[in-house]
């Protein structure tokens, strides 16, 4: 399967990107809850938040 980045560009293609933004997407989606989280909680969901960012920079959405 041929890389649809030039090979002058780094870094990951965008369509691994866009799988890697939905899956840090959904994983926030599906911990999130009406109640009070632990601590342990707030803070995978604070990693994911910013992992989620990071990802929106790489692909230029953000």
């Amino acid at each position: 399967m041929p890389n649809p980045v030039p090979a002058a560009a780094p870094g990951l293609p965008s369509a691994r990107l866009n799988e890697i933004h939905d899956c840090l997407a959904l994983a926030l989606d599906a911990t999130e809850r009406a109640s009070g989280y632990s601590q342990s909680e707030r803070e995978a969901r604070s990693y994911l938040r910013t992992a989620l960012r990071h990802t929106q920079r790489l692909l230029g959405t953000r």
